[in-house]
């Protein structure tokens, strides 16, 4: 039963998106506009950009843009929606065919910016496969939290402000973690000197899935 309401409700976050096909060009244009202010800023043709900061910019565009994506989960669902969508399927369903969505969005999002980003500003990464691995982790991390900071505020007023408050002081550790392992990446260190900091974001990327599947009911009822 639970695996059939997440299959549809899968189904209906997949049409929703290609109905509002704008909100996902939207989302491209931000990394393909972002990426080339940077390039202009930092004047690439001088090689100004080291690879420190190369990775500091890649996710802060990253971060920004899973903000955008991910932010609409529970924003954009109207009162009456909300409320059909409480007959029909239950609370565990909801958050858990969202965060699958989701996650598998800002994946592909991304690993699109990675592509482009590389493209645009050089790409240093001496270890490419850890560098995607980064990518995969980070992005299930922020985009479980957000989903779950989302289904808060959009039971609030001022809604955006209360998603940014609450949302960014729970992605810091997430950002930590992607940062240095993507680091060791760039670096070109093995894999072996990478295991803590995987570790410790599997873990966070665990806990957050965990907390949201469990508490998000309580916040459904409400």
């Amino acid at each position: 039963m639970l695996f059939q309401e997440v299959s549809e409700l899968l189904k209906k976050e997949i049409t929703i998106e290609l109905r509002q096909k704008y909100a996902l060009s939207g989302i491209f244009l931000y990394l393909a506009s972002t990426v080339f202010i940077c390039y202009l800023s930092f004047n690439l043709q001088s090689n100004q950009l080291n690879p420190i900061t190369w990775n500091t910019l890649f996710w802060i565009i990253i971060l920004f843009a899973a903000i955008n994506a991910v932010a609409k989960s529970f924003l954009q669902e109207s009162p009456g929606q909300l409320i059909y969508y409480y007959t029909v399927a239950g609370g565990q369903s909801i958050i858990t065919a969202k965060m699958i969505y989701y996650s598998t969005l800002l994946v592909g999002l991304g690993l699109v910016g990675f592509a482009f980003y590389g493209l645009v500003l050089g790409n240093p990464v001496e270890n490419i496969w850890l560098f995607i691995l980064s990518i995969v982790l980070g992005s299930i991390g922020m985009s479980t939290t957000l989903t779950l900071v989302s289904s808060i505020a959009s039971k609030a007023q001022n809604n955006q402000t209360l998603l940014a408050v609450l949302g960014l002081p729970i992605l810091i550790p997430v950002l930590l973690m992607s940062i240095r392992i993507s680091k060791n990446a760039i670096d070109g260190l093995a894999w072996s000197d990478s295991y803590q900091e995987l570790a410790v974001i599997c873990s966070i990327d665990a806990i957050i899935c965990t907390l949201t599947i469990i508490l998000f009911p309580y916040i459904w009822r409400s």
